[in-house]
């Protein structure tokens, strides 16, 4: 049998010039900003045009385009090779598709028609699911399948938070930074959100806590001094927290070592390589940090790779008759935004 996989992430311009359109199809997403199109549309617009300016200064420090989408192409024919020497009664063939930059949904499509794949499994390049990424790339990929009448089998791996060998990836590049140090923070820096997706129940928050738990867990350090926090806050709305600047600032003064590690980030791009890796390594040194270590985004370490081509195939070989994997509510009650549920 066929299988298409579908690989979800953001994206990002792959010029200067295609930084304002890009910020506007970022904030045009009704995910992001929950407004009737009428509205979204002229408040989009402002927004991208009072943000491109910072931004192509962002962007301009990585020579003028992100990173993403080759390192999401690396991922991808990774994990494609990786599908199909350990599933040869299957033929797996992978394809990138980005929310806010191209490869569009619209175009992929197109493709994936011309495959004629017997199935589809969409994957998420994000392992702690968000109405506002995992949840709109998903929408909108259904949207575009009825509007081009496509039909066929789609399955759904939602979310892989604690995933055994996503968190042995972690736990693998963690320790080679961490090796022999001493008095050192250990910081997992996530993407933030607003606090009111989390109050409408939202279940990011509590995924991105329970990667960490597990983490922590197969550390096995004894007295481990770490914290979960947030980044790249934007606008005026209570974000959750505590604030990645703010703890780094603290722990810096007080002498200590800082190893920040992106958790909610499998590729690199402007949030690790400019803001963990120059911005807050400024911050960090202005506030008496002597040493500054980031560990890497996962890339295509090989447990991280194995761990989605695991998440593939044990959706194949389910018999449940849910067309989400894992097929057990993965998050609690109150989460209501959780597609499990």
């Amino acid at each position: 049998m066929k299988k298409a996989i579908i690989l979800f992430n953001l994206g990002g311009p792959d010029k200067l010039e295609s930084v304002e359109p890009f910020l506007f199809n970022l904030f045009y997403d009704p995910a992001i900003l929950n407004l009737p199109k009428f509205l979204r549309y002229p408040l989009a617009k402002l927004i991208s045009n009072r943000r491109a300016p910072i931004a192509k200064k962002i962007y301009k420090e990585l020579d003028g385009s992100s990173p993403i989408l080759k390192l999401t192409i690396d991922q991808s024919s990774a994990l494609e090779q990786r599908l199909n020497y350990t599933d040869n009664k299957n033929e797996h063939k992978c394809f990138i598709v980005m929310r806010c930059w191209k490869p569009r949904a619209d175009d992929v499509i197109k493709d994936v028609i011309n495959y004629n794949p017997d199935e589809i499994i969409l994957l998420p390049l994000y392992p702690q699911y968000s109405a506002a990424t995992s949840g709109s790339s998903i929408k909108e990929w259904n949207d575009v399948c009825k509007k081009n009448n496509y039909e066929v089998k789609t399955s759904t791996i939602c979310c892989y938070p604690t995933n055994s060998l996503f968190v042995k990836s972690h736990v693998i590049e963690i320790e080679k930074k961490i090796n022999k140090l001493k008095n050192y923070k250990l910081i997992f820096s996530a993407h933030g959100l607003p606090e009111k997706n989390i109050k409408k129940g939202d279940p990011y928050q509590w995924q991105v806590e329970q990667s960490v738990a597990s983490i922590v867990k197969s550390l096995n350090i004894n007295n481990l001094d770490w914290i979960l926090s947030y980044q790249s806050r934007v606008g005026p709305l209570k974000w959750i927290g505590p604030s990645t600047d703010d703890v780094i600032i603290e722990n810096s003064k007080l002498g200590k070592k800082i190893v920040i590690v992106p958790i909610a980030f499998v590729s690199e791009h402007s949030e690790t390589l400019v803001e963990l890796d120059i911005e807050y390594k400024e911050l960090a040194n202005k506030n008496g940090c002597k040493d500054y270590i980031r560990i890497p985004a996962l890339g295509i370490n090989s447990d991280f790779i194995n761990s989605l081509s695991t998440l593939v195939i044990k959706k194949e070989e389910n018999k449940f008759s849910e067309n989400l994997y894992p097929p057990k509510t993965q998050c609690p009650n109150q989460f209501k935004k959780c597609p499990c549920l």
